[in-house]
């Protein structure tokens, strides 16, 4: 029993696992995670305290007592623990103590690309003859790199040399051999050092890299004669070099040491024989310098021998030529002047019109010599060579001032030599202006809108008009035309538009030379005349609108009775008569009206008639009891002027009842009339007909026949008339806002054009008092009608497709806007 006891609380188990972690992980790298390894839950790691125990070297792990991973704790260095083995495995155990289990753990610990090459030094000096023979291998000792795998696994290269390559080779050993091959036999006198740098780069992610400096010095051998360079120098030299140019460096090389390779030069003879004076010779150096100027027309070859003898016993010498041409240059550049010039050019010349006469010229001989010219730019002119050495400049397009004023024409002038040689000579060419611009208006047609009652002088508009001509061929005047511009007004017929409005001849503005009635003139066109000052003078035209605008400068004022006399009601069972008394700005008069005792509420007894000479809100009418205040045996209709019974009329009313009505318009400030009317109460129809009969007043309407259905009519007839109020007040507030948009809106966008298109435009125009009679017409009594919407019809040529109506009625000044009365 005690032994099962033993075995069941001490019992062992042991497992084996595997972990990789890659050496110089961060600390805090979770390696493993245990408690899913060990079966436990999250929080019981901590109660079941498992702990690691070491088997040997101690690595950088342990067991986190919060979580119970097995996580890094310190530094992993691969090759510090386990140097080039691979793979590099820590055996390590996990002891549990509650319940006692022990875990076998292996922790492989991964390379990563960590360490460089490293070469045994950084510089390697090496010495070599340079007698040695092209394939010569000198051995090297390669690097070394403490990381195992790819990551050890070395690439050499060598700096970019001619004469030498680095070349590796397999051996039965685990290294390879590095040697340094000679490509290229050395010469000490031209590279006595080579500086070579020999690269190491292994085969990690990302690749590292080791140097290693290799200085190679080559050692001389004396054995040989001084030798040039090249037996034969061959040097083109331009016949306008400067004196103490350097011709040419002849260079003998001498591979001996000492005094044997000192080197001394000589011009041994040359051809011609005066060369010895021309050119010179420096003994150590070996450079041949000029002395004197070079003519190739005198002397275009020289041939000169050069000797070279080092300072040995017996002296050894070499030999070498030098030839020399002398290359003929074109050192002159063209030359360029005008002979003749006629400016400034008419912007009306004719094609093929000289303007300049040139002449040029080069001193050099030969192609050098040969010179052509041309213009630039070469729109609108050419040029035209009558003889050798002689040009024109003619012209080949037609000129346009208004477009350029003013040409910076640049002949250019190149001869064939090499290089080419250029001479330039501007001419400038002005061109004069002829009036062939006629003055063109920003706008073709001009809207404009004034209010009436302007001061006469007040400026109305400002027309405008541009000529692109210059002086006086561009200068504008401004006037009125006379021949179609005018309008028909109310009073006299046909007045011109010269009696209204007058043009500034200079600035364009457009004056009032009267104050505008609307009342008399609604509309008035006229067109403007620009003129320029050219020969002959060009004209351009533009129409102005113009729209005069209503003020409310006039009262209501009554009307006389249609019927001229007194009416009967046959349905009120009386007779009524009126007479007016009223206060308004032309005057007084008295009204009188007759009721029966006993008229229901609502029976009529009179109707103010009343008209506005104004139009729009200004002549909209309405009707109010001003006196008595309060509640009154009697009312008047806010729209109609009827004036009924506001109840059924007894005795306890009186024999009389006095009323004082006022007509106001809408218009701002608001103008009004009063009339005052009195209402006598008498009894049965007969009498007041009586009374009555010979009374005829100006202002009132009494009942007449089918009073029941004109009350009817006149309801109907104020709807009507509200609708039509809001309608023409849409249209002219449309009108406002259109002609605002046209008024700032880029003149670009002003277009014209046989369009079929027509421009409507609001105006307050009509009166807005209605009669009793059945009918919808905006005129009372027996005047004219009036317009409240003016259809303006531009002036523009039918469409082709649309044939021109006929005229088949009286002919009217073009000038005037049509109108159409609202019904």
């Amino acid at each position: 029993v005690r032994l099962l006891v033993l075995v069941r609380t001490w019992s062992v188990v042991t497992g084996q696992m595997r972990y990789s972690v890659p050496e110089e992980a961060k600390v805090g790298t979770v390696v493993g995670r245990l408690p899913q390894e060990l079966g436990l839950e999250a929080g019981d790691a901590e109660a079941q305290r498992v702990r690691v125990v070491w088997q040997g070297r101690r690595a950088g792990v342990e067991v986190s007592g919060a979580s119970g991973a097995l996580v890094v704790s310190s530094r992993l260095d691969r090759e510090e623990l386990c140097g080039k083995s691979a793979p590099c495995s820590l055996r390590l155990e996990l002891l549990q103590e509650r319940p006692l289990r022990v875990l076998h753990v292996e922790l492989e610990v991964t390379d990563i690309n960590d360490n460089a090459p490293l070469f045994p030094a950084a510089r390697k000096n090496i010495s070599m003859a340079e007698s040695s023979l092209p394939g010569s291998r000198f051995p090297l000792e390669g690097a070394s790199d403490a990381d195992i795998g790819a990551n050890a696994q070395l690439s050499y290269t060598l700096s970019p040399s001619e004469h030498f390559r680095i070349e590796e080779e397999n051996s039965d050993s685990r290294s390879k051999s590095l040697f340094l091959v000679l490509t290229k036999p050395l010469d000490r006198e031209t590279v006595p050092v080579h500086p070579l740098v020999l690269s190491a780069s292994d085969g990690g992610r990302p690749s590292l890299t080791g140097t290693m400096e290799l200085l190679i010095t080559v050692l001389d051998a004396n054995d040989n004669a001084p030798q040039f360079n090249q037996s034969v120098y061959k040097v083109h030299l331009p016949e306008d070099t400067l004196e103490g140019t350097l011709v040419v460096r002849v260079n003998a090389t001498d591979p001996d040491l000492g005094s044997n390779r000192e080197v001394i030069y000589d011009i041994d003879t040359s051809v011609p024989a005066s060369a010895s004076d021309l050119f010179s010779i420096d003994g150590k150096s070996g450079e041949i310098r000029l002395r004197g100027a070079l003519d190739f027309e005198t002397v275009n070859f020289y041939e000169l021998q050069i000797k070279a003898k080092d300072k040995g016993t017996p002296p050894l010498s070499g030999h070498s030529k030098v030839l020399l041409e002398v290359v003929d240059v074109n050192d002159n550049a063209p030359e360029v002047w005008v002979s003749s010039l006629s400016v400034p050019v008419s912007e009306d010349a004719s094609v093929g019109t000289v303007v300049a006469l040139l002449s040029v010229s080069d001193r050099d001989s030969g192609a050098n010599g040969r010179v052509q010219c041309s213009v630039w730019p070469a729109s609108p002119f050419s040029l035209e060579s009558r003889f050798l050495g002689s040009y024109s400049l003619v012209l080949r397009e037609a000129l346009d001032r208004e477009r350029v004023s003013e040409y910076e024409v640049e002949v250019r002038a190149e001869d064939g030599g090499k290089p080419m040689l250029r001479a330039r000579r501007s001419v400038r060419v002005p061109v004069s202006n002829v009036n062939d611009n006629a003055p063109a208006f920003s706008q073709a047609v001009y809207t404009v809108l004034a209010r009436e009652n302007n001061a006469a002088g007040a400026e109305l508009a400002r027309v405008w008009a541009r000529d692109p001509d210059e002086a006086g061929n561009g200068r504008v005047s401004y006037s009125l035309w006379e021949g179609v511009s005018g309008a028909s007004v109310s009073v006299g017929g046909w007045r011109p538009a010269s009696s209204y409005v007058s043009v500034d001849a200079e600035s364009g503005r457009v004056w009032a030379v009267q104050a505008l009635d609307y009342e008399e003139l609604q509309v008035l066109q006229f067109e403007v005349r620009a003129v320029d000052a050219g020969e002959p003078p060009l004209v351009g035209n533009a129409t102005v609108q113009l729209f005069v605008v209503d003020e409310n400068d006039n009262a209501p004022m009554l009307l006389a009775s249609a019927g001229g006399g007194p009416g009967l009601d046959p349905f009120a069972g009386r007779v009524v008569g009126s007479s007016v008394e009223a206060v308004s700005d032309s005057g007084s008069e008295t009204l009188w009206a007759w009721a029966a005792w006993g008229a229901p509420a609502g029976q009529v007894v009179a109707k103010i008639r009343a008209v506005d000479a104004d139009s729009g809100y200004n002549a909209w009418l309405r009707y109010e009891v001003l006196e008595p205040r309060g509640k009154g045996p009697f009312r008047v209709g806010l729209y109609s002027g009827e004036v009924s019974a506001a109840r059924a009329l007894e005795e306890a009313d009186g024999p009389r009842q006095r009323l004082v009505i006022v007509v106001r318009d809408h218009g701002e400030p608001s103008r009004s009339a009063t009339a005052t009317l009195s209402v006598s109460l008498v009894e049965g129809g007969d009498k007041a007909l009586a009374v009555g009969g010979s009374s005829s007043v100006p202002g009132l309407v009494l009942p007449a026949e089918g009073g029941a259905a004109a009350g009817s009519a006149s309801a109907s007839t104020n709807v009507w008339l509200v609708v039509a109020i809001c309608a023409v007040s849409s249209v002219f507030v449309l009108a406002l806002v259109l002609y605002g948009a046209s008024r700032w809106a880029p003149r670009s966008a002003v277009l014209s054009g046989p369009a079929a298109a027509t421009l409507v435009c609001a105006s307050e125009v009509g009166s807005w008092s209605y009669s009793q009679r059945q009918s919808r017409s905006l005129c009372v009594a027996d005047g004219a009608g009036k317009s409240d919407l003016m259809v303006f019809s531009p002036n523009l040529p039918p469409p082709p497709s649309v044939p021109a109506a006929k005229d088949t009625s009286q002919a009217e000044p073009p000038a005037l806007l049509d109108t159409v009365s609202r019904p």
